[in-house]
């Protein structure tokens, strides 16, 4: 069959549901993920033919894109920060506005050349651990979830993108102590969190491939305590931070000042909240000084 055509079918099948342009992407991440074509491949070669037996996962992928599944999932692959990671369903697909967060910190840390100590809580697909330890590479990054399936997905991706993370499988919500194991007996220069922040209410706000395929684990809290997560990453970053160490978050964009009074409230400094490239409030981070510490325990 003319690869074209295929092309063609795609676009009848999804324009109405995706767009053209996205529809283009889909089909471009395909052929180049099933069949090693290049995107300019029509450019040059219009009259191009596969066969029958490579023509199979491109109908079997317009099969799920048709019910809304991610071209991430479907392919099992996502690009953040210029590299490639393994995605599944037991892991969120990593996103821009979260980029966005690990450029701040490589932008605050970039010149630094110290053995940087790092805790990205909620690792997920360890996106954010990796991509700092692959762009910091005298940083000892370390990678808490409570997802053992999640951790294997995170370790895989460690693995292909040939960096030494060291992950834990732990409850942030239910540490009776913040000294588990050996791992955190150590104080860390900077912890990083993108955890679950969507309230339940703001499902009707999301698309019907995010509630339907990512996991929800990673997604939702009660509405009642949005930021139960934030509260309980603060307060151990509040004990495991060194001094003038960093707290960042990626937060809920109707949360904004809530979050902020949050570190205030624990005696953070440096406040800084700041929006993604949407202009929704989507990022913050504050600075623990050692007399502040103090002042908290008093």
């Amino acid at each position: 069959m003319l690869l074209k055509e295929i092309k063609n079918i795609f676009h009848a099948e999804l324009d109405a549901n995706y767009g053209k342009d996205e529809v283009n992407s889909f089909f471009y991440m395909l052929i180049e993920h099933y069949l090693g074509l290049e995107r300019f491949i029509l450019a040059i070669q219009p009259e191009f033919i596969i066969s029958k037996e490579e023509e199979s996962p491109l109908f079997e992928a317009l099969s799920k894109l048709k019910l809304e599944i991610p071209i991430q999932y479907i392919i099992g692959k996502a690009y953040f920060m210029d590299l490639d990671f393994k995605v599944n369903t037991s892991v969120l697909i990593p996103r821009p506005e979260t980029e966005e967060l690990v450029r701040w910190i490589l932008d605050d840390f970039s010149g630094n050349t110290a053995d940087l100590k790092i805790l990205d809580i909620g690792t997920g697909s360890g996106c954010i651990a990796v991509s700092l330890a692959k762009n910091l590479p005298n940083a000892k990054v370390f990678g808490l979830d409570v997802s053992e399936d999640a951790l294997v997905v995170a370790k895989e991706n460690a693995k292909l993108n040939n960096v030494d993370i060291e992950f834990i499988h732990a409850d942030i919500l239910t540490l009776a102590t913040f000294d588990f194991g050996l791992e955190l007996a150590l104080k860390f220069d900077i912890i990083v969190s993108n955890p679950p922040y969507v309230r339940v209410l703001e499902k009707q706000e999301m698309k019907k491939n995010v509630l339907d395929n990512e996991p929800a684990l990673a997604l939702f809290v009660a509405d009642d305590n949005p930021l139960i997560f934030y509260q309980k990453i603060t307060e151990l970053a509040v004990k495991k931070l060194t001094n003038k160490g960093v707290l960042y978050f990626e937060i809920n964009q109707y949360l904004g000042k809530e979050t902020h009074s949050l570190l205030k409230n624990q005696n953070f400094s440096e406040i800084e909240l700041r929006k993604d490239f949407f202009g929704n409030d989507r990022m913050l981070k504050g600075k623990l000084i050692n007399n502040q510490r103090i002042k908290y325990f008093k």
